[in-house]
């Protein structure tokens, strides 16, 4: 699990033919483009073009090869085999990407002969990856999907905050935003952290559990693992971004032990995917 969180997803290749690095004119990296922090590249190769959105949605293919929307922080990156350098065949570039995924727990969902559709899941993260070769193996495109719910624009103020917990005794926070498969926090995340702030700051006496969950999807203790971790990040951001006073704050992490929707569907793990404020 660990070498799914950070590691780089190394690729192995054995390409006898493959020259050494070539810097000509023309084959460079797409300025402002870089490699997917969980893929190295096929040796000899430039990035001819790259996109990425925080929120977007892309179609995969599953085993059954039924088209699956897929939404989230999406990539589509366009590597091209450098001048010189005998390019790999179309379905060398398949194969080496399907076995670099196996190594680190993914599975291959689909495959023809244009390309391989892949997914990965490792307690909450999900991760799916595209695979398509073009031009006779001289270019390939990943299409790398994180997935995840949208982030929202709106979120909870600290009156809505006040006003759900004096009614349940707890507040649901859906505008808390992390990286991939870890605990730092994402900055589209400050407005609702400052609201947080603010409640605590408007009502001095109120204590707090910064409750984490997870869906159900991966490794039970990982789960538990990660969610803990989220909720103290959650309290040390409040602390010492924002001043709130950390002795009325006790982050604790559930994982998937207090579902608020069925799993079964990815709507569901949308919304098991939180952070709830709880009073004690």
């Amino acid at each position: 699990m660990e070498k799914f969180q950070r590691a780089v997803l190394i690729l192995f290749f054995t390409f006898s033919c493959l020259m050494p690095y070539s810097s000509a004119m023309g084959q460079e990296d797409d300025r402002g483009s870089k490699d997917h922090p969980m893929f190295s590249r096929i040796p000899n190769t430039y990035i001819d073009s790259y996109e990425e959105k925080e929120f977007d949605r892309y179609e995969f293919t599953d085993k059954q090869g039924k088209k699956v929307p897929v939404e989230g922080h999406m990539y589509s990156i366009s590597y091209c085999i450098k001048r010189d350098v005998q390019a790999p065949s179309e379905l060398q570039i398949i194969r080496n990407y399907q076995n670099a995924f196996k190594k680190i727990g993914g599975e291959v969902l689909y495959e023809d002969a244009e390309k391989t559709d892949m997914k990965i899941t490792q307690g909450a993260a999900v991760l799916w990856v595209e695979v398509n070769p073009w031009n006779g193996g001289d270019c390939y495109t990943l299409a790398i999907a994180e997935q995840q719910a949208m982030v929202q624009d709106v979120v909870a103020d600290a009156q809505s905050m006040s006003k759900g917990i004096s009614e349940t005794g707890k507040v649901v926070i859906y505008g808390i935003y992390f990286d991939f498969n870890k605990s730092e926090i994402k900055p589209e995340s400050d407005l609702t952290l400052q609201e947080i702030a603010k409640l605590l700051s408007q009502n001095q006496k109120i204590r707090l559990y910064v409750v984490g969950h997870t869906d159900n999807v991966g490794d039970f203790d990982y789960n538990i693992k990660l969610s803990q971790s989220r909720a103290d990040a959650v309290v040390k951001a409040l602390v010492g971004k924002y001043g709130a006073e950390g002795s009325r704050m006790i982050p604790y992490g559930v994982g998937p032990l207090s579902p608020i929707a069925s799993n079964n569907t990815e709507e569901g793990k949308d919304k098991n995917r939180r952070v709830e404020l709880v009073e004690h």
